[in-house]
């Protein structure tokens, strides 16, 4: 379960590490090189976003990296042929991240079975909420790929309650309003992080802005795991793929 291998692994560190990456960004060949990159720097899970043309939870920076991928020749098969190479020699967990259009046109059911067969252990459908995705939803369950679900800051306490009852793996705190990629000042989460915590007894993971190692270093003792996003696909942007391996040792510690 990925639950328990999250636990296991918080054992021996302080906070955990995802970071996330859009599949053929640049290429397909920069994202494999990216992921061992990510694992080689000790990364402790990966997100795998399967490109899609409207990714309405993306702010600028990850919306011109699908565009990117798209636009080289990126297909949901392809992704998934890559995903499967990846997560077969990955020490640590993958997961996809995509938007509700790509599982609803494969189908549900070959969704889930194809994300199995990949050895991606779950996946973060942002626009699809619990009480509208029961079929995705128990086609994964039934697949054994973990839902990820979503809080934000205005979250009610009710629906916090809700959505612990059907997540599964581990519970995705954004830090505030709004899409990825734009500043966010960690050292005021405490009280929503705490009503997060009241919510649910799955880890947490936060993010939406984590940068550099002092925005991870904010979130000990609040949440289990620090998500870094945009900011990788930055520093590839700027400075090409080889300057992803010293940012991401320096957000490792």
């Amino acid at each position: 379960m990925l639950e328990a291998d999250i636990r296991r692994c918080r054992e021996r560190k302080p906070i955990l590490l995802m970071t996330h990456i859009v599949l053929g960004y640049p290429t397909l060949d920069d994202s494999r090189r990216l992921v061992e990159t990510m694992i080689e720097a000790g990364v402790d899970l990966i997100e795998l976003q399967i490109p899609f043309s409207e990714p309405i939870a993306d702010g600028p920076v990850i919306l011109h990296a699908n565009q990117r991928a798209l636009g080289a020749g990126a297909t949901v098969g392809r992704c998934f042929e890559t995903a499967a190479r990846l997560a077969a020699d990955a020490p640590i967990p993958l997961l996809f991240m995509t938007y509700c259009n790509i599982p609803f046109v494969m189908g549900f059911e070959r969704f889930a079975r194809e994300t199995r067969s990949a050895g991606i252990r779950g996946a973060i459908v942002p626009d699809l909420p619990p009480e509208e995705g029961d079929g995705l939803f128990t086609a994964m369950e039934r697949e054994g790929v973990d839902p990820i679900f979503i809080y934000s800051p205005s979250t009610s306490a009710h629906r916090m309650k809700a959505i612990a009852a059907r997540a599964r793996g581990f519970v995705y705190c954004v830090a505030r309003k709004g899409v990825t990629g734009a500043d966010s000042n960690f050292a005021s989460l405490d009280a929503y992080l705490a009503h997060c915590r009241e919510a649910t007894s799955l880890p947490l993971a936060v993010g939406f802005g984590v940068k550099e190692r002092a925005d991870v270093e904010q979130l000990v003792g609040k949440a289990d795991i620090a998500v870094v996003g945009s900011e990788t696909i930055r520093v590839v942007e700027r400075q090409g793929v080889a300057a992803a391996a010293p940012f991401l040792r320096s957000l490792v510690g």
